[in-house]
């Protein structure tokens, strides 16, 4: 689990700080390119599915987005402030605003753009990255003045995870390139989860203004009323949830609500994605595809690439319940603070409540972030496996379709 004082330092990083931080992050994201790169040459060319996006256009979108909003943002000193639409000098790289402005280029339309290459996406990130780097150099250790450079790291840290994804979509063998980026290619074993009792009582749910980075969602703080909660000190396990799937969970009409039902029928979902018995024999034992292998799951591991579907599922079949967010951010704080145990950062974790504004919301620059996604999604809270350390914090609010099976996302329970 990541420190209180490792999340504070990159939120508040000065511009020493976050060039080491950039730094290390882009050797991440370049390593997993070339993992990509080698498993799909030459052009890196891969089918369309909604969940994905063409590899060279992430590496491309990156670089984009970190020019934009520093070197051509001639407003980029007054941070969240700041005037989305100021003109701006051209791009570096002839044309990129129509090639990888995600505000602009539709999902479907990015699969027919005539992207540059490998090499020519590589020498513009490498340019951008350059000129960022020095104009940092000269920024002030103000919070307004170094939000776009933060902004841009964590924007970074997002994609690289999303690179993840996508490997494990295709089934690319990467392993080395995980090990080698990211220390692991799977999640590690969680401890025996007993429940936490804690009392409830007022808790202050999101960020106060002065805190650092924050983005535009985890603002507009305010006291929330929480009722006395026991809530798992662990995410379920694989061990958990097969006992689940084997009782035939999946079959069972009841467990399930009318949406994840839907969800269930529309698939034919007999069991998570990616987990199935070894040579389709019926009572084999279970292996789950990692990346072009198969593995055998740890029981203690905790289990992942769920919808939030299935999470609830299991909780009506175990008699338990997802926690709400502010539920969940509570514990996490609390065993921050007190030295209690508090599992989390190796599944991105399910919640039972809706992405909705705080009170007082009001829109950052980046428009896209959050605004468009207020429809009802699930909060994820948590970081998981594959989550570089510069976006895993406590009060960060992840949000995705709740039938989105390729997160690396599990769940922790409450008692009813």
């Amino acid at each position: 689990m990541p420190s209180a004082a490792d999340t504070a330092s990159i939120r508040r990083a000065v511009p020493a700080a976050l060039a080491t931080a950039l730094t290390d992050l882009r050797r991440t994201t370049l390593r997993l390119f070339g993992a990509w790169r080698a498993a799909l040459p030459p052009a890196m060319e891969i089918r369309y599915a909604p969940e994905l996006n063409p590899p060279r256009w992430e590496l491309g979108h990156v670089a984009w987005f970190e020019e934009y909003w520093i070197a051509r943002n001639p407003a980029r000193r007054q941070g969240p402030d700041a005037d989305p639409e100021v003109a701006r000098a051209a791009p570096q790289l002839p044309g990129a605003d129509g090639l990888y402005h995600s505000g602009h280029v539709a999902h479907t339309r990015r699969w027919h753009l005539d992207l540059p290459d490998a090499g020519r996406t590589l020498t513009y990130a490498d340019r951008v990255r350059a000129r960022t780097l020095r104009l940092l150099a000269d920024e002030a250790a103000d919070d307004a003045a170094l939000y776009f450079y933060r902004w841009s790291l964590l924007h970074e840290a997002m994609h690289a995870e999303a690179a993840v994804y996508m490997a494990q979509h295709l089934a690319l063998d990467v392993h080395e390139a995980l090990h080698d980026a990211l220390g692991a290619a799977g999640p590690a074993a969680t401890p025996a989860a007993d429940d936490w009792a804690l009392p409830g009582g007022a808790f202050r749910l999101g960020r106060l203004p002065g805190e650092g980075f924050a983005f535009d969602n985890e603002l507009g703080a305010h006291e929330v009323e929480l009722a006395p909660f026991a809530i798992a000190r662990a995410p379920v396990t694989w061990s958990e949830f097969r006992t689940f799937v084997e009782a035939g969970g999946y079959d069972d009409e009841r467990l399930w609500t009318p949406e994840g039902w839907a969800w269930r029928q529309r698939h034919g979902a007999a069991r998570p994605r990616y987990l199935a018995r070894a040579d389709g024999a019926p009572d084999g034992p279970w292996q789950r595809a990692a990346f072009g292998r198969w593995v055998t799951p740890d029981d203690a591991e905790p289990v992942q690439n769920l919808t939030r579907h299935e999470a609830q599922a299991w909780c009506r079949w175990a008699g338990r319940r997802l926690p709400t967010e502010a539920e969940w951010e509570c514990a996490a704080v609390t065993a921050a603070a007190t030295g209690e145990a508090f599992d989390w950062g190796q599944v991105w974790e399910w919640t039972a409540s809706p992405f909705a504004p705080y009170p007082g919301f009001e829109p950052h620059p980046y428009r896209d972030y959050s605004m468009p996604w207020f429809d009802g999604r699930p909060v994820l809270r948590g970081a998981s496996w594959a989550t570089p350390a510069v976006l895993r914090d406590a009060r960060f609010r992840n949000y995705f379709p709740p039938d989105r099976s390729d997160v690396i996302a599990g769940f922790r329970s409450c008692a009813l």
